[in-house]
């Protein structure tokens, strides 16, 4: 299973990559091949490519403001949560896909 992610928060200082630590490691523990893109203070990093976001069975956005370029992934389901439950609950989140 594939799956690729988008964390970003208002100042896109901690939280955003806290969340993206979370998700790989869960994706890790659950077998779950995952690419989270960062959008924080550094801008966009790890972008994910219009082509991951086709090939991907599942799309995380785990958000506190709109992602840039969300063009790439238009028309297609996504699961969007909040950072802090990407942060808190993300095991839980990616069990859902399974």
């Amino acid at each position: 299973m594939k799956v690729v992610a988008i964390t970003a928060c208002h100042t896109g200082i901690a939280h955003c990559y806290m969340a993206a630590d979370r998700l790989v490691d869960a994706a890790r523990i659950l077998n779950i091949q995952i690419k989270v893109e960062t959008q924080g203070a550094m801008g966009i990093e790890n972008k994910i490519s219009k082509r991951e976001f086709d090939a991907a069975d599942h799309i995380v956005l785990a958000t506190e403001i709109s992602p840039a370029e969300s063009d790439r992934y238009h028309g297609k389901p996504v699961c969007q949560v909040s950072v802090q439950e990407a942060i808190n609950h993300s095991i839980a989140l990616l069990k859902k896909f399974k």
